[in-house]
C-alpha cells in the first residue's frame, strides 16, 4: 500500500533522514521506533506532504505522491495524527471533528458515529472548547480528528506521549481497534515496549538511518533493541 524508497529529507543543509526505504502492506500496523532526533516525525510529515524530500520516493497504491500538497494526500486516503495532538483549543470538540472531514465531507455523518461510538466521551464533550478537555481526551479528539475522512492509511505520531500509564493503554486499545476494524497503520512510538506489542512489523529508525527491520515480536527479543529502548 505504502512504499518509500531511498527518501532523503533536509532542513537547509542539514539532512534529517539519509536514504531510507520502508514499506506497510494493506491491513497491517508498522511501528518505526527510535530515540528524540531520529527523523521519525520528519519521515511521516515527509509522506503526509507537508515536508518536501530533497530526493527519493514516496507511492501509496502505486501512484507517486511525494510532490502531492496535503490536502491531496488526504484525498488519496491518508491522515495524520500529529505528536503534540494539535486541537484547536478555542473550537468546539464537534468543530474540531467537522474539520477532519473537510476533504470528504460525505464522510461527515459517518464519521461522527463512529467517532462517538469509539469515544464517548467526545460525545458528552461536543459543545465545548477543546481546550477545556484534559490531555487524555484532547489525544482522543486527534485520534478522532485524524478517522473524520475515512482513511484508508492513518499515521499516529507519538500518540502516548505525555499520557498517564491508564491513558496509555486506552489510546493502544482505541488503534489496535481501528486497525483491527481494516485501516492501516504506520505507528511511530517512543514507547517502544507498547509500539512492539502491537505491531506486526517493526523498522528502528536512528540518526536518520533505518538501522534493523523485521518481525515485531522477534525484534523485542533482540539484545540492541532490549538495551537501547526496552531498558533490558
Amino acid at each position: 500500500m505504502l512504499k518509500v524508497q531511498d527518501l532523503r529529507v533536509s532542513y537547509g543543509n542539514a539532512e534529517a533522514v539519509h536514504g531510507i526505504s520502508l514499506e506497510v502492506a494493506a491491513g497491517e500496523l508498522v511501528t518505526l521506533i527510535g530515540g528524540n532526533g531520529a527523523g521519525k516525525s520528519t519521515t511521516l510529515m515527509t509522506i503526509a506532504g507537508l515536508i518536501r524530500p530533497t530526493s527519493g520516493t514516496v507511492e501509496y497504491n502505486g501512484k507517486q505522491i511525494k510532490q502531492d500538497s496535503p490536502d491531496q494526500v488526504i484525498k488519496a486516503g491518508i491522515s495524520l495524527c500529529p505528536e503534540g495532538r494539535r486541537v484547536f483549543p478555542e473550537m468546539k470538540v464537534l468543530e474540531n471533528l467537522e474539520l477532519g472531514a473537510y476533504s470528504n465531507p460525505k464522510q461527515m455523518k459517518e464519521g461522527l458515529e463512529n467517532c462517538y461510538e469509539m469515544f464517548p466521551r467526545l460525545y458528552e464533550r461536543r459543545q465545548q472548547p477543546a481546550g477545556t478537555l484534559s490531555g487524555g481526551e484532547q489525544q482522543m479528539l486527534a485520534i478522532a480528528r485524524a478517522l473524520m475522512c475515512g482513511p484508508t492509511l492513518v499515521m499516529f505520531d507519538e500518540p502516548s506521549m505525555g499520557l498517564a500509564p491508564n491513558l496509555v493503554e486506552r489510546v493502544a486499545d482505541a488503534i489496535m481497534k481501528i486497525n483491527l476494524q481494516g485501516t492501516t497503520v504506520l505507528l511511530v512510538e517512543q514507547n517502544a515496549f507498547m509500539a512492539l506489542s502491537m505491531a506486526t512489523r517493526a523498522y528502528v529508525m536512528e540518526t536518520g538511518n533505518i538501522s534493523m527491520q523485521g518481525d515485531a515480536q522477534k525484534m523485542m527479543d533482540d539484545e540492541h533493541v532490549q538495551k537501547a529502548y526496552l531498558g533490558g
